[in-house]
This record gives C-alpha cells, sequence and structure tokens, in this order.
C-alpha cells in the first residue's frame, strides 16, 4: 500500500470510530434525558428505567431531536406538569454534553 491509501485508510477508520461514539453519546443523551423526565414525573427505580427506554426507542424510531423533545414535552404537559420548552431544550443540550464525556470516559 502506499502513503495515500494508508492514509484514506486511516481518515475511513477515525470517520467510523467518530461516528460510533456519537452514536454512543446520542443514546446514553437520550437515556439521561428519560431518567432526568422521569424524575420530573415523579418515578423512580424500575419505573424510571422503564420510561428512559421508551426515550431511547423513540428516537430510534424517529431519529431526531425534535422527536424525543415532542415526547418529553408531551408526557409532562400530560400529566400537568409545567416545564418550559426552554428547560427541556437546555437538558437535552446539557445532557449530550454530559454522555459525550462518559462515552469517552469509558
Amino acid at each position: 500500500m502506499n502513503s495515500f491509501d494508508d492514509r484514506k485508510k486511516g481518515q475511513q477508520d477515525k470517520y467510523a470510530r467518530d461516528q460510533e461514539f456519537e452514536f454512543k453519546a446520542i443514546s446514553r443523551r437520550n437515556k439521561l434525558l428519560g431518567l432526568w423526565a422521569a424524575n420530573e414525573l415523579g418515578l423512580s427505580g424500575d419505573e424510571a428505567e422503564s420510561y428512559a427506554k421508551t426515550i431511547v426507542v423513540a428516537y430510534f424510531d424517529k431519529p431526531s431531536e425534535e422527536g424525543i423533545f415532542r415526547k418529553v414535552h408531551g408526557d409532562l404537559q400530560e400529566k400537568g406538569i409545567d416545564v418550559s420548552e426552554h428547560r427541556i431544550r437546555r437538558q437535552v443540550d446539557d445532557l449530550l454534553s454530559e454522555a459525550r464525556k462518559q462515552v469517552a470516559s469509558e
């Protein structure tokens, strides 16, 4: 192999690692968001874990931040819990940063 092929392979490998990292971070963020929302809903233990899984699955069904935002916001509103859209969106952003740190440290 020549150096161009080596560089190309290296870039492809880095891209694959970056994509895997981001997938894990987003999945972790969704779980953390689910646990945060579960706490707001007054859920704990197995119920909280189960709710967090619904958020992770909701993202796979419709992979977008908007999709999980709507799910969490709708669930909170349904229970009469007044949490602003801004606060939820802020949680999504903050939890992605936290999730990236957690995944990087593994």
